[in-house]
């Protein structure tokens, strides 16, 4: 193979059979639970990197089916996101997340620096009732619950919170084990069409895991309980801030 047919193949690995394919990613029907608490701040001032500021004191902790996803397949996701302002913008920093399929582990580290993690996340209707569930290995580390669709959403703040920006700190090693990519990225959720968004009672908890130490920010209250369904396209992310430069 000439160097000229690695330079032109090169977008992901293995170089003969990438991990993913070339997007855009669509996502159809994508569905989400979002419980939204309130922890620790200073917990989250030790987690949230600068420049990045904590805008108060809540979590949104996300279990989300994504049943037909370009090059994806069909696969679930759970994770915390944490509202952030980042030069005066407000938006979401991702701190972590746990799913249940390779190619979008390995294009979301490598794409976007997205915090994911092989896990056995679920979201699923158990009669009247909402249930998220996330497994580490044989162990459940997160239940999530709210009533089914009891009352429609406020869509213009569903909607709004959907365009918002999104942060993620990318992180990619040199080979001598230093970090060779040390980046704040920003993107956004593209050509978003909003099918429906319910509000309910809600609960969450969480329990201790050395390698997924999401109750490393403790729930205090729930304030929230939101259940969206939605189309979209997970648009490419732009470096905002470079830590090595």
């Amino acid at each position: 193979m000439k160097e000229s047919e690695v330079r032109h193949r090169a977008y992901a690995m293995p170089l003969t059979s990438p991990a993913y394919p070339i997007g855009p990613y669509r996502f159809c029907n994508r569905e989400y639970m979002i419980i939204t608490y309130r922890t620790d701040p200073k917990k989250l001032r030790e987690l949230v990197p600068e420049p990045l500021q904590i805008e108060g004191d809540v979590v949104n902790f996300e279990f989300i089916r994504m049943p037909d996803s370009t090059g994806f397949g069909d696969y679930s996701e759970s994770g915390q996101v944490i509202p952030v302002s980042f030069r005066g913008r407000k938006g979401a920093y991702t701190h972590c997340m746990f799913l249940n399929d390779h190619p979008p582990i390995a294009g979301g580290r490598e794409l976007w620096g997205f915090p994911k993690k092989l896990a056995q996340p679920t979201l699923k209707t158990e009669i009247d009732t909402l249930v998220g569930r996330l497994h580490y290995g044989p162990l459940q580390i997160a239940v999530g619950a709210m009533g089914y669709k009891h009352k429609q959403a406020d869509l213009a703040a569903v909607s709004a919170a959907l365009d918002a920006p999104n942060f993620l700190l990318k992180i990619i090693p040199h080979v001598d084990g230093t970090a060779r990519i040390c980046e704040l990225v920003e993107y956004h959720l593209e050509d978003v069409a909003l099918k429906g968004a319910w509000t309910g009672p809600a609960q969450l908890v969480l329990a201790s895991h050395p390698l997924a130490p999401l109750a490393e920010l403790p729930v205090l209250e729930i304030v929230s309980g939101v259940h969206i369904v939605a189309d979209l396209t997970l648009g490419l992310g732009k470096v905002v801030h470079d830590y090595l430069a």
